[in-house]
């Protein structure tokens, strides 16, 4: 060990070693261009959300990629955090391990490429009935619209893939899970899977409720998969939702937050913690009985370039500290770092080394 890796591990908790941190979801490749409100209402697009490409939306991709200033990323929710939390641990390299599926297809190959660069230890299911997924990123100002063509990464199949040896190995070497909400629509039997494996071990299982429309419409698997929720993360307006399916009658993001603790749970050895982001507004988590406000970095809106992964880029930080077992109020502090590092940047891309302390 040199003596660089011998200071920095000083300060660290826990030892750290590969594939410590498991993610799965929907990989895809963000297709980025910066519209006009013109685009927005011409698909009907809210400036700000998360929606699953419909067949109206198909002449949306054509259209983007011909514009002047296209950028290319890789993206999907899940990958996004766990590089980030990759680049904030740096080494050792493959601490985070990825499941998802792509096709065999040049996107897929950028796709492999843009993991491995990222050191994180990517297992990606692959065939060849559908291409690799992509994402519109539809940027005006600080506001991003998401559009997303799921198409190989809705093909990702449990018995395929996640139940084989080889990679079942690879999900009890970890103990911290983070799956994106996104999933459910995917494959909610690998999700439970996952989540009663880290349950039954007492290990750390993560979820974000990710968009509205996963509360609205996928409440049913999402329901299923929250007693083993160890850690819930969201933004204002999917807590808003979600209360709303719920019948929580309040708007309050505190009292939300407080209802959302006490949901029935698995492991009664953790107790849930919740954390919503509210953009540039302080996160509220839940801190044993109370409910505690974490206020964000400062930054001067002419920084803003993009919150494209604004969230994700939070959850990344967030469990690169918990994987090294600091408290609470540390994952926080470093969420936000990450996620003010990522909103200066096109897409969810980084410098080449943090700079957190």
């Amino acid at each position: 060990m040199s003596q660089e890796e011998a200071n920095t591990s000083l300060g660290r908790k826990a030892t750290l070693s590969e594939n410590m941190l498991f993610g799965m979801g929907n990989p895809l490749l963000d297709i980025s261009a910066v519209v006009d409100k013109d685009f927005l209402d011409k698909f009907g697009l809210k400036p700000n959300d998360q929606i699953l490409a419909e067949d109206k939306h198909k002449v949306l991709f054509e259209e983007l990629v011909k514009r002047n200033k296209v950028e290319y990323h890789a993206g999907g929710s899940t990958q996004n955090s766990v590089k980030i939390a990759q680049w904030m641990i740096q080494k050792p390299h493959k601490v985070a391990t990825f499941f998802g599926c792509i096709g065999t297809d040049h996107f897929g190959e950028i796709l492999k490429k843009k993991a491995e660069e990222a050191h994180v230890d990517a297992h990606y299911y692959e065939q060849n009935e559908e291409p690799t997924g992509t994402c519109a990123a539809c940027i005006t100002g600080d506001n991003r619209s998401l559009v997303a063509n799921l198409a190989a990464a809705n093909c990702y199949k449990k018995e395929k893939h996640l139940d084989l040896d080889g990679n079942w190995e690879l999900v009890e070497k970890a103990k911290v899970y983070y799956i994106a909400g996104f999933f459910l629509t995917v494959s909610p039997e690998s999700i439970l899977k996952v989540a009663k494996h880290a349950s039954d071990k007492d290990k750390i299982f993560c979820m974000n409720l990710s968009a509205p429309f996963i509360s609205q419409f996928f409440k049913e698997p999402l329901m299923k998969v929250m007693p083993y929720v160890d850690i819930l993360f969201g933004n204002e307006t999917e807590a808003a939702t979600f209360a709303k399916e719920l019948g929580f009658e309040t708007d309050d993001i505190a009292e939300i937050a407080r209802k959302t603790q006490n949901l029935p749970k698995e492991n009664t050895k953790r107790q849930r913690v919740v954390v919503f982001t509210q953009g540039k507004d302080d996160a509220v988590a839940t801190v044993g009985e109370k409910v505690t406000m974490f206020p964000v970095v400062d930054i001067d809106q002419n920084d803003i370039v993009d919150t494209n992964g604004a969230g994700d880029s939070f959850v990344g930080g967030f469990l690169s500290a918990l994987v090294q077992e600091h408290p609470l109020e540390e994952c926080i502090r470093a969420g936000h770092y990450a996620a003010n590092v990522i909103i200066k940047r096109v897409g969810c891309t980084f410098p080449e080394k943090p700079d957190f302390h």
